[in-house]
């Protein structure tokens, strides 16, 4: 077997390589030779690509039970024609392995929200500013904050508008018809750890 490179940073990943084959794999050698032949995760987790959230460390779920898609915002394109990363991932999470549940949570001090609410000049950046207007409606609906306050309601809010757009895929649709798939919102607050679940249309 070829050893990794060591790659420059203040976490060497190769190191990190190497502790998960000495200590961790070995102490689930049954799960990973199960997983080697099964795949059939219970969630699709929607999360945003921020390096802080990390689904599988905030739910503590194993290998295998979490189908785990991120991307900047936790944004969900709604449902439209042609090619589609996130919706090719969530058509095969429901339609193919069967997933019960979907999740999309955002976090406290999100860039991406943060950016859109401070109003960030992006045209240094024209596919990040392309794929935050999926969050325009998002935006307009807490117009006239400002501040943490706003940010914080642009979260939640984003959160909700994201879960309406899953509604729009068909296998989505279909699941949701059948009874066999929930979908939940969350907002994750990094300093604080805790986990506040909203709903479409109102905070529970």
């Amino acid at each position: 077997m070829q050893t990794l490179q060591t790659m420059p940073g203040p976490h060497d990943l190769a190191d990190g390589v190497g502790r998960f084959q000495r200590e961790v794999f070995p102490a689930k050698a049954e799960l990973f030779a199960h997983l080697a032949e099964v795949h059939r995760p219970s969630t699709l987790f929607i999360g945003c690509s921020d390096a802080r959230v990390v689904p599988e460390l905030i739910t503590q779920s194993e290998p295998g039970e979490l189908f785990v898609v991120r991307t900047a915002g936790n944004l969900v394109p709604a449902h439209a024609p042609g090619a589609d990363g996130v919706a090719a991932s969530i058509e095969y999470a429901v339609a193919v392995l069967g997933v019960t549940g979907i999740v999309v949570c955002g976090h406290s001090a999100c860039g991406a929200m943060t950016a859109l609410a401070e109003g960030t000049d992006l045209s240094g950046a024209a596919s990040v500013a392309g794929w935050l207007r999926h969050a325009d409606a998002s935006v307009a609906r807490t117009a006239g904050g400002a501040g943490p306050e706003r940010v914080s309601a642009l979260v939640r809010e984003n959160v909700r508008a994201q879960l309406a757009n899953l509604a729009t895929h068909p296998s989505v649709a279909r699941a949701q018809a059948a009874g066999t798939l929930t979908l939940h919102g969350w907002v994750y607050d990094i300093r604080s750890g805790g986990v506040t679940e909203v709903g479409p249309t109102t905070g529970a």
